[in-house]
């Protein structure tokens, strides 16, 4: 039995059972790095000391049959823009190289709450900015279905790392679709929740109105697993909300009979892929047949949703990389006075695509431009925001593509940066209405690449879009097939 294949729930069967040790389990993920990390290039950081200590101590609670912790043993992947006290976190950038955090993210607390292995931190795009991974400031990740292509970004590590088996599951953070457009390319599952679900307590901010922190593992099933424990109030975060967390497990394998599928005529636009748009298609057709009802609705604004993100998201992440100036912490160049240091560690630190959106974003923010680009922005987001109030007095979620096309080729798009912007042009409006989204597998182009289907669900109703996720992807077998590697 290949343990590294397994996901949340079954490791965790195994190891209740006693049939495998936590330390077994751990060994057989660091075996599957060591055979293939070489191709895939999913980590940054690898933490075998401490995973052996980590699993050293879930073994011993396990032997004490000790309850409630739904982690227990479980090796995981962090994407590296998360805070682990202690373990480096450099967001891939040679800005925070060196940077060892002296405190814990609220997230990566709770996963230790429940006993989970930390396996490593995973490669990004530098700062989480880049839809491909092609940006991060230490080496590209490559897609485990084809390593000449992109896993997508920017949290294309964890994908790569859940998709290739090097972990059970990871963590990513998803401020435009980092987390469901690189899901959907690597074939496996990726859960945004509404903003405020999930604390961002020790993730370091690229744009705070826009991040959150998710999930991507090999099943929806373990997709609920993680959210239960990742999920919560947290005082240490002014934006998360203090409501009660449902169980999300709790709607596994019930029925979607009645409800609404909004179908939005915005997302099937000229230039999609038309095996991407036959294969959600496909999938519309399989969950009308488990009882669901499609509605075509119409979300008028989304074609300004782009527009509107990057403004914002340019002008936010403008903002919070103030802060390196080679003087608090992270890297630090010598200058002959102060602004000279200033300079040349920026200009040292940062790579070209942090330095495009930090220009970008203070030219939006300056005086006289700030009224025509980021108030308008943000009056475009409410409208945005209000298109889907407006459908969902109607429907219960919305089924869309994740991405307008499967992974493209290493390379092919980083000499046109607006051509990368358009990788997510299916999944930035949930951002900017922070609303929750899932993207599940729902077939494979001819060349054998994964295609991913998008539920979008109601603020603060994860459970609707686990449900229908769930339903679905237990009526196929997309999720079950692995790359070659």
């Amino acid at each position: 039995m290949d343990l590294f294949r397994l996901s949340i729930s079954e490791v965790t069967h195994l190891l209740k059972t006693k049939e495998v040790s936590a330390l077994d389990v751990m060994n057989a993920v660091f075996q599957r790095i060591d055979s293939v990390e070489d191709k895939v290039k999913a980590y940054v950081t690898l933490t075998r000391e401490k995973a052996l200590e980590m699993a050293v101590k879930a073994q011993k609670e396990i032997n004490e049959g000790a309850p409630g912790k739904m982690l227990l043993g479980i090796p995981l992947a962090v994407k590296d823009n998360m805070c682990t006290k202690g373990v480096l976190t450099t967001c891939s950038s040679g800005m925070l190289s060196n940077f060892i955090p002296p405190y814990e993210s609220t997230v990566t607390s709770s996963l230790a709450e429940h006993g989970y292995v930390l396996i490593g931190k995973t490669n990004m795009d530098e700062f989480a900015m880049g839809s491909s991974t092609e940006n991060s400031g230490f080496h590209v990740t490559r897609n485990p279905w084809n390593l000449e292509r992109i896993p997508g970004g920017s949290s294309g590590g964890s994908a790569s790392a859940v998709a290739a088996d090097e972990c059970i599951a990871a963590l990513g953070s998803d401020t435009g679709g980092s987390i469901r457009q690189p899901a959907a390319l690597c074939g496996v599952v990726g859960m945004k929740p509404t903003y405020g679900r999930v604390s961002r307590y020790g993730l370091v901010a690229f744009a705070s109105s826009l991040d959150q922190i998710g999930t991507l593992t090999k099943n929806v099933q373990d997709a609920a697993i993680l959210m239960n424990v990742i999920s919560g109030h947290d005082p240490y975060d002014s934006t998360s909300a203090p409501l009660t967390v449902p169980d999300l497990t709790g709607v596994l394998d019930k029925d979607i009979k009645g409800i609404k599928l909004g179908i939005p005529k915005e997302y099937f636009i000229e230039g999609i892929d038309k095996e991407i748009e036959a294969a959600v298609y496909a999938a519309i057709k399989n969950l009308e047949g488990l009882g669901a009802t499609p509605v075509e609705v119409s979300l008028p604004h989304t074609e300004y949703a782009i527009a509107a993100y990057y403004i914002l998201a340019t002008s936010e992440a403008s903002s919070n990389l103030a802060r390196y100036d080679g003087v608090k912490y992270g890297l630090r160049a010598e200058g002959k006075d102060l602004m000279d240091m200033y300079l040349n560690t920026r200009a040292r630190g940062f790579g070209s695509e942090v330095k495009r959106r930090i220009m970008l974003g203070t030219y939006t923010l300056s005086s006289g431009y700030y009224e025509a680009y980021y108030k308008k922005a943000q009056q475009v987001r409410t409208l945005i925001k209000q298109d889907f109030e407006d459908v969902f007095k109607h429907v219960d979620l919305l089924v869309t593509p994740t991405t307008p096309t499967a992974a493209f080729k290493i390379g092919e798009k980083t000499a046109d940066p607006l051509q990368m912007y358009l990788s997510d042009i299916f999944t930035i409006s949930v951002n900017l209405a922070g609303l929750p989204a899932i993207s599940v597998p729902c077939g494979f182009t001819a060349d054998n690449l994964p295609i991913g289907l998008q539920c979008i669900g109601k603020h603060f109703d994860e459970e609707t879009i686990i449900k229908v996720a769930h339903a679905y992807e237990q009526s196929t077998d997309w999720h079950r097939r692995k790359p070659v590697l």
